[in-house]
C-alpha cells in the first residue's frame, strides 16, 4: 500500500491539478461564447469525478507502480524464488499476488478521491484567479452538480482499475524468463 498508493500521491496530484486547470481554461473560454460560464465548474466536477480522475490516476499508478511490480516479480521468477516458496509450502499466488491486488483495490479509490478534489480545486483556481469567475457561482455550480452516484461510479472504476493493473503487472512479471549469464 505504501509503494502503490502513498508514494504515487505526488505524480497523481500534479496530473490531477493540471488536468482540472486545463479543463477549466478550455471549457470556460468555450462557454463564454454562449454566456454559460457558470457551467464550467459543473462540467469539470462531473467529468473529473465520473471518468477522468480514475483513468488518469490508473495511468499514473500503472506507469509508476505497475512496472515496479512486474519487474519485482520478474526478478523473483528468474531467480526461482517462486519455486523456493513452493518448497516451503507457501502458495506463491497468495503470497505475491493477493497483497498487491488488495493494495490496488484499496489505494486506487483513495487516490481518485484526492485526485478529484485537487482537480476541482485546480479548476477553481484557474477560473477565479485567471479568468475572473465569481467564486461563489463556481462553488455552487460544482456542489449542485455532484451527486453520490458520480462519486461512487468513479470509485468503483478506480477499484476495478486497481485490480486489473496489479493483475496484469503480476502476470507479466511471471512471464519473465532467462537468467543473466553468470559473471566469472
Amino acid at each position: 500500500m505504501l509503494r502503490l498508493g502513498v508514494q504515487s500521491v505526488p505524480v497523481v496530484l500534479v496530473t490531477a491539478a493540471f488536468t482540472g486547470a486545463v479543463m477549466t481554461l478550455q471549457t470556460y473560454q468555450g462557454f463564454q461564447r454562449f454566456g454559460a460560464t457558470s457551467f464550467a465548474g459543473t462540467l469539470v466536477a462531473l467529468s473529473v469525478m465520473r471518468e477522468l480522475a480514475s483513468v488518469l490516476a490508473a495511468l499514473m499508478v500503472t506507469g509508476r507502480s505497475g512496472s515496479a511490480i512486474a519487474a519485482e516479480i520478474g526478478t523473483m521468477q528468474v531467480t526461482e524464488q517462486g519455486e523456493a516458496l513452493e518448497a516451503m509450502a507457501t502458495e506463491p499466488v497468495q503470497y505475491l499476488f493477493v497483497p498487491r491486488a488488495l493494495a490496488g483495490v484499496t489505494m486506487m479509490p483513495l487516490l481518485v478521491l484526492v485526485a478529484g478534489a485537487l482537480a476541482i480545486l485546480g479548476g477553481r483556481v484557474v477560473a477565479v484567479n485567471l479568468l475572473g469567475a465569481n467564486p461563489d457561482d463556481y462553488d455552487q455550480s460544482t456542489r449542485r452538480a455532484l451527486e453520490v452516484k458520480d462519486l461512487t461510479s468513479g470509485l468503483i472504476k478506480a477499484a476495478v482499475f486497481g485490480f486489473l493493473f496489479t493483475r496484469v503487472a503480476c502476470a507479466r512479471g511471471c512471464q519473465a524468463w532467462g537468467a543473466p549469464p553468470p559473471t566469472p
